[in-house]
């Protein structure tokens, strides 16, 4: 991992995804988190505010040491309790049924095995338990998507690994989850390219 990943992109995604306009997307996803709650990609720690007071335990896991230095500041501000952990999303520790609850904002686009991540999601979530999301990706829209694969490669030099054109309805779809409900739509204020975004609620 380069000086880029560990010290420079964790600052830009802080600020990016740290604008004001987005605390009432994230507000609103968490708002249905309940017991104990695993977020995979924590990243800088910005969803931690917003996850309601009644939650028993949050644990969190992200591949980035950079990201987590960022995070801890958040962790130790906050009167919820936290175990974080610098982990890859695609290998958890935990066994089946270990949590009531997952959560992921602006992670899936960058997970290299996305597939096998949302396989470990579904292995630890107890029955009947919740898989939260808010992602962008793959835009329905022909001119989009030529536009995000165009852009594609540099996205993912330049955000530290993040795609732009996964389908990530279609992903999530491929786990057995006994109900998706899913929102999809155009952020405002975000490039189309950046700002098609998958809300929903996946329950096992």
């Amino acid at each position: 991992m380069g000086i880029y990943s560990r010290a420079i992109f964790p600052i830009l995604c802080d600020l990016i995804l740290g604008m004001p306009f987005l605390n009432r997307y994230r507000r609103d996803l968490l708002a249905g988190a309940r017991g104990d709650i695993l977020e995979i990609g924590f990243g800088t720690g910005l969803n931690l505010r917003h996850y309601p007071e009644h939650v028993r335990h949050i644990t969190t896991v992200d591949a980035s040491p950079g990201m987590h230095r960022i995070a801890r500041r958040r962790i130790r501000q906050s009167s919820l309790p936290v175990e974080s952990r610098v982990l890859d999303c695609a290998r958890l520790p935990w066994p089946e049924n270990a949590f009531d609850c997952v959560a992921s904002t602006w992670t899936l686009c960058s997970i290299a095995d996305v597939d096998v991540a949302l396989h470990e999601v579904y292995r630890v979530l107890r029955n009947g338990g919740q898989f939260l999301f808010l992602e962008h990706g793959r835009s329905p829209d022909s001119g989009v998507r030529k536009w995000q694969e165009r852009l594609n490669k540099l996205e993912m030099l330049v955000a530290d690994g993040c795609r732009l054109d996964r389908d990530i309805g279609s992903l999530i779809a491929e786990q057995p989850f006994a109900h998706i409900q899913l929102d999809q739509s155009y952020l405002p204020g975000v490039p189309w390219t950046h700002g098609y975004t998958y809300r929903g609620v996946a329950t096992k």
